[in-house]
């Protein structure tokens, strides 16, 4: 460890520093994330850009007694570092280990747990106002956020709202230019003037909502940000500081593509060249899946529109981005924008296939219900990164969506077991269903090598005997079919022949026929899937069940009644006992 890292425990030490040493803290906390996250995996780019801005808020502010809040938690390794965590910093995102996002039951200086974005400046208006209800009009309350996060509706509201409050309320805005991917939209283009010197006076949008606005000011001059903090600290009221960083700032090759080194896995922290992984003969990803058989599709159907709220690399729509740019659309942090925008252009007789996270879809769920199902219009939602996530943590996993869109009306839900039914599942959506259609699928890589075979209509809510047996039965969703196949060969041959296997393959519509013949002859049945057991696709066996009278015995397996914390995703599938050897001790049980 390096000479004045290793004595800084808490900002009370970084406080006692001369502005040279200052500078040196700021070059080592650099190295030390590099170090680590080269190693240890994890968010790196964003955490590199605002190693400055970090140092100079903790310098200038009295953390924790003052209040900072980041937005989304990307970019807060340093502060992490600096502020108690440093010897376990090598843990983040490790079963166990910190969270790689901000969290409050973590440290007192993270005062508002993150993960997902825009949310950083309602927060700290709340904090502020709060504040001025008790008397404490000297506290500090600062929000950091993104370029591409203050783009989002959620951000705008909560300026609107300080702009007539007299919250004690500092909101910086760190602007790279990127989110993940490139920024998008107007605003973007208003910050770029702003960059590269435009001066917006009488029309400027931050002092328009009644804030004070300093900036643009150089995100990695440690001086000037100190002098400028500094002065901005006394001022009441709400203000609004314009950082220009530079993501992935010190190392070369995270400077340069900056997409790729937003996460950009191992590799080597001198140079940053990336660890060479053997891939080949390894299925591809169910990202890459979609985006290939989309792009498949829209050659012979021009009615096929895409969209996707800033995910055109970790969704794969980018693929369609490329191939027909007139026909796909990155609308940014937007994810209510997204949806309702899909209904409009589902209403003109397109068919739209909305690829966005499980865990971001819970952003739009009124616009879900509202303006697409209750409208009955045939939007495709395609739910990446359905089931748990690994490393990224509870906020992040991918557990809800079936519980929270089960109720919906109109709604079809499928969950594809491998990459030639999700193929199948988005050839069939493009013919017209006349619904609208979630299809989920995990992240990560799929389970064949052959996935690229002939299209194949599929019939909607139609299950599949996977495996015939006398005993019990395991009905499982979508990618949770692997492991109970492995399970299954895993037992005892004369125990595998007493064991059928049910691929469900549809939430909604229910395959009540198949049902009906499992209810009848299995009296022990065993539901598997990927997301909470409350309210998800084992809870709709059982009331269905329940409305025939049945006797047996149904055991739920899938997510338990608590949030999953950070690990890979084999640690959390073992915790939830949905992995390979939880599945087979319960057949064992009930055999």
């Amino acid at each position: 460890m390096t000479e004045i890292l290793k004595h800084i425990n808490s900002p009370e030490d970084l406080r006692k520093l001369n502005s040279e040493e200052l500078k040196s803290l700021a070059q080592e906390l650099r190295k030390f994330i590099i170090d680590i996250v080269a190693t240890k995996e994890g968010h790196l780019g964003a955490s590199l850009g605002v190693v400055e801005l970090t140092v100079a808020l903790h310098y200038i502010f009295n953390t924790p007694e003052d209040l900072l809040v980041w937005d989304v938690g990307h970019q807060a390794y340093g502060h992490k570092i600096l502020t108690g965590r440093r010897d376990v910093f090598e843990t983040n995102r490790q079963l166990n280990g910190i969270s790689g996002f901000p969290k409050r039951e973590e440290s007192n200086y993270d005062t508002f747990g993150v993960g997902h974005s825009s949310t950083s400046i309602s927060a700290a208006l709340g904090m502020a106002i709060a504040s001025n209800l008790k008397g404490e009009f000297n506290k500090q309350h600062i929000a950091v956020i993104g370029d591409a996060s203050i783009a989002s509706g959620m951000a705008f509201e909560g300026l609107n709202h300080a702009g007539v409050t007299k919250a004690n309320l500092l909101v910086i805005l760190n602007d790279n230019a990127i989110g993940i991917d490139p920024s998008v939209g107007a605003l973007k283009e208003y910050l770029t003037k702003a960059r590269v010197g435009y001066k917006p006076a009488s029309d400027n949008i931050i002092e328009a909502l009644n804030f004070k606005y300093f900036g643009p000011v150089d995100g990695h001059d440690l001086e000037g940000l100190l002098k400028t903090l500094k002065e901005m600290k006394n001022i009441k009221g709400p203000k609004f500081l314009h950082v220009i960083t530079k993501k992935g700032k010190g190392l070369k090759k995270a400077e340069e593509d900056q997409v790729k080194y937003h996460a950009p896995g191992k590799f080597e922290p001198d140079t940053g060249e990336l660890l060479k992984y053997d891939t080949d003969g390894l299925p591809i990803k169910y990202q890459d899946v979609f985006g290939l058989s989309l792009v498949e599709l829209a050659k012979n159907n021009e009615k096929i529109i895409g969209i996707t709220p800033a995910m055109p690399t970790g969704s794969s729509l980018k693929y369609m981005m490329k191939a027909f740019p007139e026909r796909a659309f990155d609308v940014g942090i937007a994810e209510q924008h997204a949806v309702t925008l899909s209904a409009g252009m589902a209403t003109q007789g397109f068919t739209v296939f909305c690829a966005i996270y499980s865990t971001f879809l819970q952003r739009a769920y009124d616009q879900l219900i509202h303006d697409v199902a209750l409208q009955n219009l045939p939007v495709v939602f395609c739910l990446d990164r359905a089931g748990l996530v690994g490393e990224d943590g509870a906020t992040h996993h991918g557990v809800f969506d079936i519980a929270y869109t089960r109720p919906i009306p109109n709604l079809i839900i499928a969950a594809p077991r491998n990459e030639v039914e999700l193929r199948n599942f988005l050839y069939t959506a493009q013919l017209g269903i006349d619904a609208p259609m979630i299809i989920r699928y995990p992240r990560g890589r799929g389970v064949l090598k052959e996935w690229k075979l002939a299209f194949e209509k599929v019939e909607i809510g139609k299950a599949e005997c996977l495996k015939e047996g006398s005993q019990v039965a395991v009905i499982s969703l979508g990618n949770m079919a692997k492991n109970v196949e492995t399970a299954i060969e895993n037992l005892e041959e004369e125990e595998q022949n007493k064991v059928a296997h049910y691929d469900i393959r549809f939430v909604k519509p229910l395959d009540k026929k198949i049902l009906n013949k499992i209810l009848e002859k299995f009296s022990k049945i065993i539901t598997v899937e990927d997301g909470v057991i409350k309210g998800g696709f084992g809870s709709s066996i059982l009331e269905y069940a329940a409305s025939l009278y049945y006797t047996g015995h149904i055991e739920l397996l899938g997510i338990p009644d608590e949030f999953i914390e950070q690990g890979s995703v084999d640690e959390l599938q073992e915790i939830a006992k949905i992995n390979v050897q939880g599945i087979q001790r319960k057949l064992e049980s009930m055999i």
